[in-house]
């Protein structure tokens, strides 16, 4: 059985507070950069908007509940998810609360998508989580959020986080909660995804590692004996548009180099998508082709210039996308 693809394809935002890259000073993130950044977004027709998730990080991060609890009242429309929410840091009985309390006050548009993390020592070593504990956390965690959602009384016997009968409500505004995309790109991320997740969210893969991923949750779906009569498939991507391929090359290496502390112009070579408006429209027709239906894009670069980011692509490369666009539901 091969993953089932949705018709359309949409395109989303990822970022709403995010410091200079090189920062430079403090950093005091306002209520109307917040205000100016959703309602860009939504009038330039992107699909969502997204933020990620870190404790202690090369940059400064804000929780990504609050983020887009601000966000909900500012846009109506734009859907709104966490790429992705590191919840092995985080016990899951208090983040089903926090998750369904989103996806009630913004009417039922929020995507959770999930990760283990563990590339980042920092995170775990202030949540105070062993790392090696962080599949099990993951994979147990997504049973309790789901089982709470329900706002029946459940239990839960599980090694982690066990709990006699009880009900956690109001339940969440979508039936049976926000729906769950769940990142990774090892054999055992993209098991869990195929065992326990409505939906697959890459980050750091090419086309052709997209292509094989889905391949491998198709497998672990059937290894369980479960039908996926529809399944989310998205894709995180960075990117710069620019006048010339090696100028986009610099300023994305510039910007992600301070991001993850280290050099990145080799992956920013292999995983991003850089340059003129038709070449980065070509890197996303690739994978669509792979079996992306939902892009989060990550305008890379300075800060300064992210709103011009936002508009290039909604005026020169998303009309190159028509084709693909058209279907969007």
């Amino acid at each position: 059985m091969a993953v089932p693809l949705d018709d359309g394809f949409k395109i989303g935002v990822q970022t709403i507070h995010r410091r200079t890259e090189p920062a430079v000073g403090d950093w005091r993130p306002t209520v109307a950069e917040a205000r100016e950044l959703v309602e860009m977004i939504d009038r330039l027709d992107y699909d969502s908007l997204w933020v990620g998730d870190h404790l202690s990080f090369a940059l400064p991060y804000l929780d990504p509940f609050i983020q887009l609890a601000q966000a909900a009242v500012i846009s109506e429309r734009l859907l709104l998810g966490v790429g992705v929410y590191l919840l092995p840091l985080r016990h899951p009985g208090p983040v089903a609360k926090q998750a369904a309390t989103l996806d009630l006050l913004s009417e039922g548009r929020f995507i959770m998508g999930v990760g283990v993390g563990g590339e980042f020592k920092t995170d775990f070593a202030v949540a105070g989580v062993p790392r090696e504990e962080r599949g099990a956390r993951l994979t147990e965690g997504i049973q309790v959020m789901r089982k709470l959602w329900t706002g029946e009384k459940v239990s839960h016997d599980g090694p982690l986080f066990p709990f006699t009968e009880l009900a956690m409500t109001p339940k969440p505004y979508q039936d049976g909660g926000p729906p769950i995309w769940c990142g990774g790109r090892s054999d055992a991320a993209l098991r869990r995804a195929g065992r326990l997740a409505d939906g697959y969210a890459s980050y750091v893969v090419t086309p052709d590692m997209y292509r094989k991923a889905l391949e491998k949750i198709a497998a672990a779906a059937d290894e369980a004996n479960r039908q996926l009569d529809q399944f989310a498939t998205a894709h995180l991507l960075f990117a710069r548009i620019d006048d010339s391929y090696e100028a986009a090359l610099d300023a994305a290496t510039e910007s992600l180099s301070v991001r993850y502390a280290m050099d990145f112009r080799e992956p920013a070579k292999k995983y991003a998508a850089l340059g003129r408006p038709e070449d980065v429209a070509q890197r996303l027709a690739e994978f669509y082709d792979a079996g992306v239906r939902h892009m989060v894009m990550d305008f890379v670069g300075p800060y300064e210039d992210r709103d011009q980011q936002f508009e290039r692509f909604a005026s020169e490369v998303k009309p190159l996308l028509s084709g693909l666009l058209k279907q969007r539901g």
